[in-house]
C-alpha cells in the first residue's frame, strides 16, 4: 500500500471514528449530559488543537442539542416561577460570553485548565445530585428561590456553559433541583432546551470569530453524528433505566478525565 492510499485510509478511519464520537456524544447530551467529555478528547485526538477542538464540539453538537429539544417540546417543565422566556434569554447571552471569554484569553490558559475543568465536571456528575439531597435535607425544606436569583445562577452556568459546557446541564438541575425541589426526570426536558440555548449563540460567535471552519471533515463528521445521537438519544432515555444511562456518563467522564491528565 502506497503513501497516498495509507493517507486515505487514515483519514477514512478517523472521519468514522469522529463520526462515532459525535453519535454518542450527541445521545449522552440528550440522555442526561456528558456528551463534552467524548467529543473535545475525540476532536483533539484528531489533530485539532484544543481551544479550536472545544469550539468545535461545541458547534457540531447544537444540532443535536436543537433535535432533542424538539424532541422533549412537549414536555417541558417552567422553573418555578421564572419565565421561559427569560430563562432562554439568560442562556443565549451567558453562552455569548463565555464563548467570548474563550477565544479573548490565551489558548495556553485553556490548555493547562482543560483537566481540570474535566474533573471538576465529573465530580458533579457523580456528587451533583447526592450533594442537592444534602443541602435540602439541612435546609429543612426546599428552598423557594425567586426569578432574579434563579437567572443569576442560569446565567453563570451559561457562561461556564459557552467557555467549556462539561456537565453544565447538570449543573442546571442541581440549581433547580436545590432551589426550588424540582424532579430531575421532569426537569430534562427544560435542561436540553436551555443547553441548546447556550450552545446555538456560543456556536455563532466560534463560527464568525474562530477557525472552526478550517476543519470542515472533523466538524462534519462531528455534527452528523450529534444530529443522530441527539435524535436516537433522546428517545432511548424514556427506555433504559436512569441507573444505566447516568452510570455510562460516569465511566465516561471518568475515563476521559484520567486520559487528559495522563496527557499532559
Amino acid at each position: 500500500m502506497g503513501p497516498a492510499r495509507r493517507c486515505d485510509a487514515r483519514r477514512v478511519a478517523e472521519i468514522v471514528f469522529l463520526l462515532l464520537a459525535g453519535i454518542a456524544a450527541g445521545a449522552l447530551n440528550a440522555a442526561g449530559g456528558g456528551g463534552t467529555f467524548l467529543a473535545l478528547p475525540a476532536l483533539v485526538a484528531a489533530g485539532l488543537p484544543p481551544v479550536t477542538a472545544n469550539a468545535a464540539s461545541t458547534v457540531a453538537l447544537v444540532p443535536g442539542a436543537v433535535v432533542g429539544a424538539w424532541v422533549y417540546r412537549r414536555e417541558v417543565v417552567p422553573v418555578g416561577v421564572t419565565s421561559t422566556t427569560a430563562l432562554t434569554v439568560t442562556s443565549m447571552v451567558g453562552g455569548a460570553i463565555g464563548a467570548g471569554l474563550l477565544l479573548a484569553l490565551p489558548s495556553e490558559s485553556f490548555d493547562v485548565a482543560v483537566p481540570w475543568l474535566l474533573a471538576f465536571a465529573t465530580v458533579v456528575l457523580t456528587f451533583g445530585r447526592r450533594l442537592s439531597t444534602l443541602l435540602r435535607n439541612a435546609a429543612g425544606r426546599t428552598l423557594r428561590l425567586g426569578p432574579r436569583p434563579i437567572l443569576i445562577g442560569q446565567f453563570v452556568l451559561a457562561m461556564y456553559g459557552g467557555y467549556f459546557g462539561g456537565a453544565v446541564g447538570i449543573l442546571m438541575m442541581a440549581l433547580w433541583g436545590v432551589g426550588l425541589g424540582l424532579d430531575v426526570a421532569k426537569s430534562n426536558p427544560m435542561r436540553v432546551r436551555q443547553l441548546s440555548a447556550v450552545y446555538a449563540t456560543a456556536t455563532v460567535l466560534f463560527l464568525v470569530a474562530s477557525d472552526v471552519l478550517a476543519h470542515p471533515l472533523p466538524l462534519l463528521a462531528m455534527l452528523v453524528g450529534g444530529v443522530a445521537g441527539g435524535y436516537g438519544g433522546a428517545h432511548l432515555v424514556r427506555r433504559l433505566p436512569p441507573g444505566i444511562l447516568r452510570g455510562t456518563i460516569l465511566v465516561t467522564a471518568v475515563t476521559m478525565t484520567i486520559l487528559y491528565f495522563l496527557r499532559g
